[in-house]
């Protein structure tokens, strides 16, 4: 019985270690995908060499960035074979066809379009790139689309019938399985969160080059366009997560409670705890820092409203508070980080002191991985919030591994870390290199003339030569 928890214990370390890996490169990937579609889309409308210079300065980067995002995704669905054979049985009926979706429409769509957009620029015309641009852009909104949704529907399950073997089967309607109850919640919260590390990691790049050189129109251009991403998308983020959270605690309470640190139920209104220390052998959390009954409003909309407590879950169907209660605050305080340096940003505009405020741009350097340590805390808040189930309420994580021996998962587990931050680390070791030279200093006019890399014509070409 010990060595079968070990194998589960090390089998969960292992998945929970490789989506850390894979979904940082698609956050960063969905929002690149569609900075670049903009940045296209200015240059053909305004003709200014700038727009052109920054896609080709990106669109290097996207496609490492996509590549890894590939690679490290592919690992992910072996892993259902191997550690979760018995979860891939159970539950395939249902997300089997929701992950074959994703293939057919945006994996086939990618992959259609993404040699047009990086090698096509000088054989298929602006237009016609332009569209194949934004049909990337597009396969990376539906490969998130169909992820999320088969990732809801194991939050909140409904539009299945059970089989008589334990599987869940599709019900009458495939529509209610795919817009689950917390689909489109966590639909638009990821996409925001997407397009917010995005924003931050261009705006980084900006400020990182606006240092040593303040006059680059390359680096303006990225950070003016990063800090207007942040100032608009940062509150629509708040908002978006304080309506999940809610659709949350309709269906997921015992999600919320670990989230709040509420161990004990409140009949006359919630705390809300900023800090402490989660203790949950006393049931209680030391420390703590709070406002008294702001939970109750936050969650409820009245200072006085009652909210239930862990004490009213089973204690074998408590998530682990600890893990949850953290990560939720690290998720929560770096999304108001956000939205203070997008505000100091629109005071910097008003001040006219973007591009020469040293301060500013030294805390948009250090902001530049926040968006993917938030998007990692939320996913920690998502999937270790739902434990002790795969499943939510149907199907428990111990029920769903692979009859494995705990060194051999150990082993597989070691080759991971020892391959992953090998390759990977290669790899984010050259992007970075890529982000620490500067963009084109100069702009090139727009020509209506065809675009070649000889440097026969004054046309500037985006993914070779030199503008002139």
């Amino acid at each position: 019985m010990i060595e079968q928890e070990w194998a589960i214990l090390l089998a969960r370390i292992q998945f929970a270690f490789t989506v850390s890996f894979h979904f940082i490169f698609p956050a960063f990937s969905i929002g690149l995908a569609s900075y670049l579609a903009v940045l296209e889309g200015l240059w053909l409308k305004t003709g200014k060499g700038v727009y052109a210079n920054l896609y080709r300065y990106w669109l290097k980067i996207f496609a490492i960035v996509f590549a890894m995002g590939v690679v490290s995704g592919i690992v992910m669905s072996y892993q259902f074979g191997t550690n979760w054979s018995v979860f891939s049985d159970k539950a395939g009926p249902v997300i089997g066809p929701l992950m074959a979706y994703e293939v057919l429409t945006a994996f086939f769509l990618e992959a259609g379009f993404l040699g047009v957009m990086l090698f096509g620029i000088n054989k298929v015309g602006r237009k016609l790139h332009f569209v194949a641009t934004l049909a990337v852009a597009v396969g990376t909104f539906v490969s998130a689309f169909w992820i999320l949704s088969v990732n809801s529907w194991m939050q909140t399950p409904v539009g299945f019938e059970m089989g008589a073997n334990g599987q869940f089967l599709p019900g009458e309607s495939w529509w209610t399985i795919v817009f689950n109850p917390s689909f489109p919640y966590r639909l638009v919260h990821t996409l925001l969160a997407a397009y917010l590390t995005t924003a931050f990691i261009v705006g980084a790049v900006g400020a990182w080059h606006l240092l040593r050189d303040k006059a680059n129109p390359g680096a303006r251009k990225m950070f003016s366009m990063a800090m207007w991403m942040a100032t608009i998308v940062a509150p629509l983020q708040i908002l978006a997560g304080d309506m999940h959270g809610l659709n949350t605690l309709e269906h997921q309470p015992a999600k919320v409670m670990a989230m709040e640190g509420h161990y004990q139920s409140h009949p006359d209104g919630a705390p809300l705890i900023l800090f402490g220390i989660p203790n949950s052998a006393e049931k209680r959390v030391d420390y703590a820092i709070e406002i008294p009954k702001a939970s109750s409003l936050i969650l409820k909309h009245d200072l006085n409203a009652p909210l239930a407590g862990l004490d009213t879950i089973p204690e074998a169907d408590q998530p682990p508070v600890g893990i949850v209660f953290w990560a939720f605050r690290i998720m929560v305080a770096i999304g108001f980080a956000m939205l203070g340096i997008g505000l100091w940003s629109l005071f910097a505009r008003w001040r006219k002191r973007l591009y020469d405020w040293p301060l500013l741009h030294k805390f948009a350097v250090a902001m530049g991985p926040s968006g993917l340590v938030a998007v990692l805390a939320g996913w920690v808040v998502t999937e270790v919030g739902r434990q002790p189930f795969t499943i939510y309420g149907l199907l428990r994580t111990a029920d769903s591994a692979s009859p494995l021996d705990a060194p051999a998962v150990a082993a597989s587990l070691l080759a991971f870390v020892v391959v992953y931050f090998a390759v990977f680390g290669m790899g984010i070791w050259y992007l970075l290199r890529l982000m620490k030279k500067p963009p084109e200093a100069h702009e090139a006019p727009l020509s209506d003339a065809p675009i070649r890399t000889a440097g026969l014509t004054p046309a500037p070409a985006i993914l070779e030569g030199e503008n002139k």
